[in-house]
């Protein structure tokens, strides 16, 4: 199978939300907290160039589970 990169990133998007849900579910559970607490990472660029402005936001919430996905589906996409 040819890999390529568009399967690379769907891989890192699955295996990011899967971890992040497992933190989700796992976060009333106090003796893994350390694996659930939830780090967010933000970057807002903004310009008013006088004859247009534009104002994004992208807001990143990773925690240690999500990580674990993230590595979890780089070693599934590099078994394939």
């Amino acid at each position: 199978m040819k890999k390529n990169f568009g399967v690379l990133l769907l891989f890192l998007l699955l295996g990011w939300m899967a971890g992040a849900w497992i933190a989700k579910a796992l976060q009333p559970v106090k003796a893994v907290a350390f694996l659930t607490k939830v780090t967010t990472i933000r970057w807002s660029p903004q310009a008013d160039l006088d004859i247009f402005s534009y104002d994004l936001s992208f807001q990143f919430q990773m925690s240690l589970l999500s990580l674990i996905g993230i590595i979890a589906a780089i070693w599934l996409y590099r078994r394939l």
